[in-house]
């Protein structure tokens, strides 16, 4: 049974014989076919491997005559590089001068537009139909030399179908500078309808800023769908596009014609398989063989130029300004220089000329670590040092030399290092100087054009620890740091990027246009060989001409610290080995710094960490902050989970071991201007032994680290710190394959302390932001800081986690941002946090309850405890248990109180009826006694007038004068003091005068 592709070739064949007998019928009609009223072409291959070659008539109907189909070549058949298909001969002939052909290959390196067959797709980030609109412009643009994509966050994909007849292979040059852009390449073939996810579908990822990079896939037989897709992680700002040129496909069946040499280049021998650009100063039209010079006096052209260019007058932008090197004589001057290759005109109106050189002055001083012994400096020897003026000197026994890179005076490039200029474009600049050294500074150079890359350079191969210093546990190797400026018009942008191993350039810092003069550190946390490299950018737009040669980017000073083949500007002490016959420096264990009087290692006292970068001496052991401690080493302060607050005579006790996890907190979602959903994720590590961190990692440009990999922070993007953040897109609705994790920042890498105080070390927590309704149990306020300085943060940031006990909240509790700064911040330097949760609450002790005690029932009563309402304390002591105790004892004294009380009643009211009836008695006889001395006795001295009659003497003698009275007469004469005192006086008188009678 016939295939199908044999079947429509019969049918081919038959239909075509049918029109050829239909041709000869009305050939007496028509006039006979020449070769030039017709064209040949293959038929699909048959199941056996066959095609034929049959003749198509230009324009039907106008001639008869075509040939007979014939036999073709096989499938697999064709010609080599610089051959082509002849269709009548069916043989590989070679292409002409003037053009070119890749045999069974063919290939794009000119993108004056868009070439046949590509086409550009736009899709909006999220999968809503109603925002793909917004995308409508977005697309791969041709620029001449290389092909552009989109600026902005939508996915654009460049997509090409080719047929191949044989296993081939792609390959395409590439530029991927920027870490905000994501760039997937994926074949789709016509055997597996789905996308191939293992070698055919790889991420691309720049190896090297500033250069073009080569990638190549094989592909297989049969249609293969080429995809190029891009778009910008965030549309928060220009994103640099990924540029594409050179693209080749290896594996069609046949070229049946050469291309003519594009227009600037051109093919000198026949048979040639590429084209090469034509010289500077010469030009070339479509299909040129070779080149014409232009007429040099009046015209210039670039390399590769399709036509000349007059040359215009000279002005300021033709030349810049350098200092030479010193002579012998330790003198240097300032001169001016043409901008190379000069395309300019001196001597015609309005010509600029180049100033005259500068007078001649004294050369600066060596940088640190040289010596001046000839005109351009020498670096110390070993074992040595020297300030840039002194004569390099050995270190003196007991110490060692401080190495590495202090370069603060610019006559001549440091040997160490480079400079380049790079043009995504084309290579017009490749031979030009990025940056010119200037005496007390080093600037960006001219350039050829606005949008070239100027490159500075540093390498350092590796960094070597003083011997005062131990490895172990150490996440410091060395750092460097620079001081610069920028001053622009344009939006230029100024990079600061490092290339571990040479595995890949991160971008490590940016800044954007004018910066005022500031100081940028970076800390190398691991031993291996780094290239540290700056750009400078004046434009990124595409410009062929120089418009802000003005713009410029100044270097000051850039020091690098534990360089492994640095020099040294001093020295410091070391500790001495314990043995006596050695006086080598030996390492100091992790926490211990040197004694300057004995050379020993003296381990930090507890609670605090060894500064780096420190003098030698007590002094480098700093105190950590409050409620938080040293790890063994030493390196850092952490807090242990434990918190102990003090208020008057109230003493409260934390243990925030259930809050010891890193939690991770997502705010509410957000989005670009062209409806991109993303969040800002941050990680947070409160507490724990040994201060363990937090990690934020990145996988835009770092998919080829594992996910293991990442866990164990091999990624170079990924961060570990107190507090990180990253921006996370989720991979729902936007064509890629995972979720995008970017942009990771350090948030907190030093612990300051844990106090219920609302600022410390300079750092509010600003309380106002989270309103407290208890106020029973104070806020705790964790106080970060990270060091890593920023355009907008020079001192670095800061962070502040309050700890607020909730009781209704779970053990994690919720974490949350201020309502009104819903990105953490509201300054973009310190980031406010509150974390609400059970576990936040104190430790319970015996004054969060009390006591209920129950009636006495049956001789029982019940003794009950319970918490104090509202409870806020976790753990601690246990509510004790519900008692049961016996009640008789306490209704017996109930029952002999009650009768104690009733006799004491019964008592006093029998005195007081006693006392009132004595009373009554005593008044009656007081009465009658004033009555007697006013009738009877006129005479004073008859004191027996006083004696009633019925009464003796004896009896009222013994009413009023008592010998010994007894209790009950006591109180009797207590109670009737105040009423009888007139009749007691009175009564006394009368026995005085009794007295003075008798005698």
């Amino acid at each position: 049974m016939l295939s199908s592709a044999c079947f429509f070739s019969r049918c081919a064949l038959i239909i075509l014989s049918t029109l050829q007998m239909i041709d000869r019928v009305k050939g007496q009609q028509q006039q006979q076919c020449s070769e030039t009223d017709y064209y040949y072409e293959y038929t699909e291959c048959d199941s056996t491997g066959s095609r034929w070659r049959v003749a198509i008539p230009q324009t039907p109907g106008t001639c008869s005559g075509l040939p007979e189909p014939v036999h073709g070549t096989e499938c697999t058949f064709s010609c080599k590089a610089g051959e082509f298909l002849e269709m009548s001969a069916q043989q590989c002939t070679q292409c002409a001068a003037g053009s070119y052909s890749l045999g069974s290959g063919i290939r794009f390196d000119q993108w004056d537009s868009m070439p046949v067959g590509f086409s550009s797709m736009a899709t909006s980030m999220e999968n809503d139909p109603h925002r793909d609109v917004t995308c409508n412009s977005s697309a791969w643009l041709p620029q001449g030399n290389y092909l552009e994509s989109n600026r902005d966050e939508c996915t654009v994909s460049l997509i090409y179908a080719v047929h191949l007849k044989k296993q081939g292979y792609v390959s395409f040059d590439y530029q991927y500078p920027d870490n905000n852009l994501e760039f997937e390449f994926f074949i789709q073939n016509d055997q597996c309808q789905e996308m191939d996810q293992s070698a055919e579908n790889k991420w691309l990822k720049l190896t090297h800023h500033g250069e073009w990079a080569t990638h190549t896939v094989n592909l297989k037989s049969g249609t293969n769908i080429l995809y190029w897709r891009t778009g910008s992680v965030l549309g928060t700002k220009m994103v640099k596009p990924v540029l594409l040129k050179n693209i080749q496909i290896e594996g069609v069946a046949y070229t049946s014609e050469c291309f003519p040499c594009k227009p600037g280049t051109f093919s000198r021998v026949p048979g040639s398989s590429t084209c090469e650009p034509c010289p500077r100063d010469t030009f070339s039209d479509h299909g040129a063989s070779s080149c014409t010079p232009c007429n040099i006096a009046t015209q210039y052209a670039e390399e590769g130029s399709a036509a000349c260019k007059e040359r215009p007058p000279c002005s300021k932008k033709d030349y810049f300004q350098i200092h030479t090197p010193c002579d012998p004589d330790g003198k240097t001057q300032i001169m001016h220089k043409w901008i190379e290759p000069k395309i300019c005109l001196e001597g015609v109106p309005g010509a600029e000329t180049l100033p005259q050189s500068g007078e001649r002055e004294p050369c600066p001083q060596c940088n640190p670590g040289f010596y001046n012994d000839t005109p351009t400096c020498s670096p110390c020897p070993p074992e040595t040092y020297s300030d840039g003026i002194k004569p390099c000197e050995r270190c003196p026994a007991g110490t060692e030399p401080i190495l590495g890179y202090e370069y603060k005076w610019w006559n001549v490039l440091p040997s160490n290092m480079k400079t380049s200029c790079f043009n995504v474009g084309n290579s017009k600049c490749d031979r030009m100087k990025g940056w010119e050294v200037a005496r007390d500074h080093i600037h960006s150079g001219a350039g050829s054009s606005d949008n070239d890359y100027l490159i500075l350079n540093i390498h350092v191969p590796g960094f070597k620890l003083p011997t005062s210093v131990s490895s172990q546990s150490l996440t410091e190797f060395g750092r460097i740091t620079f001081e610069f400026e920028t001053m622009c018009t344009a939006d230029c942008e100024f990079y600061f990027m490092m290339d571990i191993n040479r595995t890949s350039t991160t971008v490590v810092q940016s800044w954007e246009k004018t910066n005022k003069r500031q100081t940028y550190t970076h800390v190398m946390t691991k031993n291996a060989s780094v290239s540290y490299t700056w750009t400078f950018q004046r434009t990124n737009q595409p410009s062929a001409v120089r418009r802000y040669v003005n713009d410029v980017a100044k270097i000051y000073s850039i020091t690098v610290t534990n360089a492994l083949d640095g020099v040294s500007s001093g020295c410091q002490a070391c500790a001495l080995s314990t043995l006596p016959s050695s006086s080598a420096c030996v390492p100091c264990p992790p926490g211990h710094y040197i004694d300057t009087h004995s050379s020993k290692c003296v381990e930090c006292p507890p609670n605090t960490y060894l500064a780096p970068h420190s003098a030698a001496g007590p002094d480098a052991c700093q105190p950590c902050g409050p409620s938080s401690k040293s790890d063994k080493d030493h390196r850092q302060c952490y807090s242990d989970c434990q918190f102990t607050h003090t208020d008057g005579n109230v003493t409260l006790t934390f243990n925030f071991s259930l809050l010891e996890s890193a939690v991770s907190l997502m705010n509410s979602p957000k989005f670009t201007s062209k409806g991109t959903k993303y969040f800002h994720v941050f990680n947070i590590s409160l507490c724990g032994e040994q201060g363990r961190l937090a990690m934020c990692t990145d996988n835009v440009t770092d998919l080829s680290v594992s996910n293991s990999g990442r866990e164990n922070d091999e990624g170079p993007s990924a961060v570990k710190s107190f507090i990180c953040q990253s921006t996370i897109i989720p991979a729902s609705g936007r064509g890629f394959h995972t979720a995008l994790s970017s942009q990771s920042i350090n948030l907190a890498d030093t612990f300051l302390g844990a106090t219920v105080d609302d600022s410390l070390a300079g750092i509010k927590a600003s309380p106002e932001l989270f309103p407290q309704t208890s106020k029973k149990v104070p806020d705790i306020n964790f106080f970060y800081r990270s060091l890593e300085a920023t355009s907008s943060c020079e001192s670095g940031r800061s962070a502040v986690v309050t700890l607020r006990c909730n009781p209704d909240k779970s053990a994690n509790g919720q974490l949350l941002v201020p309502s009104l700064c819903s990105e953490g911040t509201c300054d973009g330097c310190t980031f406010h946090f509150l974390w609400e949760s059970s576990g936040a609450c104190p430790i319970c002790t015996e004054r969060d309850y009390h006591l209920i005690e129950g009636v006495c029932k049956g001789g029982h009563q019940d003794m009950l405890y319970v918490w104090t309402e509202p409870k806020q304390c976790i753990g601690g002591v246990a509510l004790p248990e519900k008692k049961t105790l016996p009640c008789e004892g306490m209704e017996y004294w109930i029952r002999f109180g009650a009768g104690i009380g009733t006799f004491t009643a019964v008592l006093l009211i029998s005195l007081t009826c006693y006392f009132w009836k004595k009373n009554k008695r005593l008044e009656y006889k007081y009465s009658r006694l004033v009555m007697s001395a006013n009738k009877e006795c006129e005479m004073p001295a008859a004191d027996s007038c006083a004696v009633m009659e019925g009464e003796n003497e004896g009896e009222m003698d013994d009413d009023v004068v008592y010998s010994k009275p007894s209790l009950f007469r006591k109180l009797k004469a207590i109670a009737s003091k105040g009423n009888g005192e007139k009749y007691e006086n009175m009564q006394l008188n009368s026995s005085q005068s009794k007295e003075l009678v008798w005698s």
